[in-house]
């Protein structure tokens, strides 16, 4: 009962979507949005490995400010696809690989707005230092974490619904807007891990990294309210800067 109530409720509000809470400026590169500009002096020459490219615009764009090899990196051949068909038409083919998995080891790995949804994340983690070089170094940057108000992505049909509503009743709403026959978040395309900001901390305190920064970026709008205890749910972006021990 409570399960087909609320999917009855999603059905009726899931024509009004919520307005984006904008954190980043779109006339910005999303590199520098993120990494600030310090990151092209690092990536100038280098090897960098993109995890979890999707559509490869950021490899590309790292190709383009100088980075000597990218490898993208994703687990959907039709995303891959995509990406290699943008690299060809950006001019950067030669210089842009994009794989399902590599043995290469590289100087930089980035991982943009994947961690959230990664199957999982902590194996992701272990894979990560053994395509590090030595002294090599990972930039993640993710968001929204899922008690962000849209933090559930498609199943936020208002701020905060995937946190109301059971996992039941919202699949059983999206079954009506996608065909792929997901039971779970997991099963989405992209999948959904659930991640929240106690979740990573947990994960980087049982990795070989030494974490060199980790931030939490509050949400614009929120920035005044943002402190220890409600970051959970105002924060909008994960930044992590970890090195390869030893």
């Amino acid at each position: 009962m409570l399960t087909t109530l609320q999917y009855r409720i999603l059905k009726a509000l899931a024509g009004t979507r919520p307005e984006p809470l904008a954190d980043s400026d779109p006339r910005k590169s999303k590199l520098d949005t993120l990494f600030g500009r310090e990151l092209v002096s690092r990536i100038v020459g280098r090897l960098v490995i993109d995890f979890g490219c999707g559509d490869g615009l950021e490899a590309i764009d790292l190709a383009r400010r100088g980075a000597k090899r990218v490898i993208g990196i994703d687990n959907r051949e039709e995303i891959l696809q995509v990406a290699r068909a943008n690299a060809l038409r950006a001019g950067v083919s030669d210089c842009c690989t994009f794989v399902s998995s590599t043995m290469e080891r590289a100087d930089i790995i980035l991982s943009i707005d994947a961690f959230e949804h990664f199957a999982d994340p902590a194996a992701i983690l272990r894979t990560m230092d053994t395509l590090l070089l030595p002294h090599g170094e990972v930039l993640i940057s993710f968001g929204p974490p899922w008690y962000h108000p849209l933090g559930g992505h498609l199943f936020s049909v208002f701020p905060w619904a995937h946190i109301i509503f059971t996992e039941e009743a919202l699949i059983r709403w999206r079954s009506t807007i996608r065909s792929d026959g997901a039971t779970r978040f997991s099963e989405v395309s992209g999948g959904l891990n659930q991640m929240t900001i106690r979740k990573f901390e947990s994960l980087l305190t049982e990795t070989a990294f030494q974490v060199r920064g980790l931030e939490f970026v509050p949400i614009r709008k929120l920035r005044h309210v943002h402190n220890p205890l409600t970051r959970e749910f105002t924060t909008a972006i994960v930044r992590a800067h970890l090195l390869k021990s030893g």
